[in-house]
């Protein structure tokens, strides 16, 4: 387990400078945008649980707004860019609708993004996003074995998770070991610890090209959890591919 970080960062974002171009701004509206979705749907919903804005979508637009932006900096044509019906046939079911696509002139995937985050209801929502990201990459990975995007290159795959910074994420979870012991990265572990090894393990086990894990407290306080699975690195990692295929879109 060398390669997996032991220790959070928890550091504050002061620096998301890409080839010349800083992101700062641009993530840091996305996060107000997160607080302020957030809120909306709790109000609307009028859910004491926290269910509504644990599970609710648009909350992660704003980020989806900052990977656009990313993508047309690095030469992506708007029109190769999708943010709405993003199907793409799986293996062990017909298909999944991603959060962000880039398709080339030529028909071929680019990239597939998906982006989720947890604020709350941790314990009941924790091992479903867990299921979910790796499902998503093994369903994709095997389609695109088994011929469904031909005559290509593999596509760069992301996964962004928001999780809150609260004394619930940050309180150690208790291990289930009735008849065998868990891993021991897992003892001692935080929720926000548990999702620092999943994105870094979904690295690691080449289940995605990048994967990033940001917190926030609220709209105005946020950072990364760890330098391998920052938002810079999942940024560079993202752009570092779109070079490499530049030529797609000429």
């Amino acid at each position: 387990m060398t390669d997996i970080q032991k220790e959070n960062t928890l550091a504050p974002i002061s620096d998301i400078n890409i080839n010349g171009k800083d992101y700062l701004t641009y993530v840091k509206k996305a996060v107000k945008s997160f607080w302020t979705t957030k809120k909306k749907q709790l109000s609307v919903s009028g859910d004491s649980t926290n269910r509504g804005a644990v599970v609710g979508g648009k909350q992660m637009d704003g980020f989806i707004s900052l990977l656009c932006k990313v993508a047309k900096d690095a030469g992506v044509p708007a029109k190769c860019i999708i943010t709405d019906k993003n199907y793409l046939p799986g293996y062990f079911r017909s298909s999944k609708d991603w959060d962000m696509l880039i398709i080339a002139p030529s028909g071929k995937l680019i990239a597939a993004i998906e982006l989720k985050s947890q604020v709350g209801s941790y314990g009941n929502n924790f091992n479903n996003r867990t299921e979910e990201a790796i499902g998503s990459a093994v369903d994709l990975w095997t389609a695109f074995r088994e011929g469904q995007f031909p005559n290509q290159q593999a596509p760069w795959v992301g996964w962004l998770m928001v999780v809150g910074r609260d004394e619930a994420s940050q309180r150690i979870v208790r291990n289930y070991e009735p008849y065998f012991p868990v891993r021991p990265e897992f003892n001692g572990a935080t929720y926000i610890d548990r999702y620092r090894i999943l994105c870094q393990k979904l690295i690691r086990e080449r289940q995605y090209s990048s994967a990033a894990l940001v917190w926030t407290s609220d709209a105005n306080y946020f950072g990364d959890v760890a330098d391998d699975i920052s938002i810079r690195s999942f940024l560079a990692s993202f752009v570092g591919h779109l070079n490499a295929v530049s030529n797609e879109f000429k």
